[in-house]
């Protein structure tokens, strides 16, 4: 994909011309939004930031004695209680009282929001972010070589990798970059370490990374054999020691969650690595998509010479992915059909509670 020439993204935004509400997730406190820039397609997202804190008091750890943030935010004007500009409240009951409040924002000290643009969006972009419903698929081997192969071939054919290569090997973001370990002669055990798109780059609860490899013969999880074993022990060991190290031991090594997805959201191996504490994640750290490294590297332990490529891998798919409509749904239901499950009726008017029957 060819990149587009920089404009400041003050600009973009402002030329950006509403269309319609693409999601919308109140756990996530997440809202994407389709419109387009000068007649393209664009997509904003924009999330809530979490409150920050000062970390400048630490206490040590009576259990293993290292050294822990003590966290609080009600020193400065910007804090959780002093910059409160106006209150609402909404209900009382004995101890427990319930209000709205508007809180003084600071761009470095408490800012609103954290948005991310995509322009031009593809059509794969727009189904990325649109709301749709999801599927619990039983990819088996067969299944994977009829349908995803040709997917991921596709893709590298459309160019639509070309971007990771910018990246790894040009300039693009790095100045983002927090950790690059890469020689021509171990280009095999080389990797770098950039935020993730999800993260504000500035508060450690919500930390969110991702490694991506200098390996090109790696595209999912599906290509790791034993073979890989050592090397994905080794690659997870340095994350473990790089990270803490990375952000002056304000996160330790056991509180870092590093894991692949399955699907992912694009065929280049990379891993991501995520605070534990870090929850608001909704899908990304789920079961059938978060896979641990941990778990993938006990695994090939016992899986036979091929890997992960023998095994039967379940995960969880949109109604609007290319894979999904590209044959895995009539897979799907033909596997159902094979396990014996019933097919939903073609017509359901509505559900009695009283009877717990479903009306005809």
């Amino acid at each position: 994909m060819p990149l587009t020439q920089h404009q400041p993204l003050k600009d973009l935004i402002s030329r950006f011309k509403f269309q319609k509400v693409l999601d919308s997730s109140p756990q996530t406190k997440v809202l994407s939004l389709l419109g387009t820039i000068d007649g393209k397609d664009a997509i904003i997202t924009a999330e809530k930031t979490h409150f920050t804190f000062d970390e400048n008091i630490k206490k040590p750890n009576p259990v293993d004695g290292r050294s822990t943030p003590i966290f609080y935010q009600c020193e400065n004007e910007y804090s959780i209680v002093n910059g409160i500009q106006e209150l609402k409240e909404i209900a009382s009951n004995d101890i427990y009282h319930w209000g709205l409040a508007i809180i003084k924002q600071d761009m470095e000290e408490n800012p609103t929001a954290r948005l991310n643009l995509i322009w031009p969006a593809t059509p794969v972009h727009i189904k990325k972010y649109s709301q749709q419903n999801f599927h619990l698929v039983r990819e088996t081997p067969e299944m994977y070589k009829q349908f995803v192969i040709p997917y991921i071939e596709k893709q590298y054919e459309q160019g639509r990798l070309d971007w990771v290569d910018d990246v790894l090997y040009g300039d693009v973001e790095s100045e983002r970059i927090v950790y690059k370990d890469f020689s021509e002669d171990k280009k095999k055990d080389g990797f770098i370490i950039l935020p993730n798109t999800k993260w504000d780059g500035v508060n450690l609860d919500s930390l969110y990374l991702v490694a991506m490899v200098y390996r090109d013969d790696i595209r999912s999880v599906r290509d790791l054999k034993p073979s890989d074993r050592p090397w994905l022990i080794q690659l997870n060991n340095k994350i473990r020691s790089i990270i803490p190290a990375c952000y002056n031991f304000m996160i330790h090594a056991d509180e870092l969650r590093i894991f692949i997805h399955y699907q992912p959201s694009y065929y280049y191996f990379h891993i991501h690595i995520v605070n534990i504490r870090h929850s608001g994640l909704e899908d990304n750290i789920a079961a059938g998509k978060a896979i641990l490294l941990d778990d993938i590297i006990d695994n090939l332990d016992f899986l036979g010479p091929n890997g992960y490529l023998d095994k039967t891998l379940t995960y969880v798919i949109g109604e609007d992915n290319e894979l999904w409509k590209g044959g895995l749904r009539e897979a799907a239901m033909e596997q159902m059909e094979r396990d014996g499950i019933p097919k939903l009726p073609n017509i359901v008017s509505g559900f009695d509670p009283k009877s717990k029957t479903l009306n005809p």
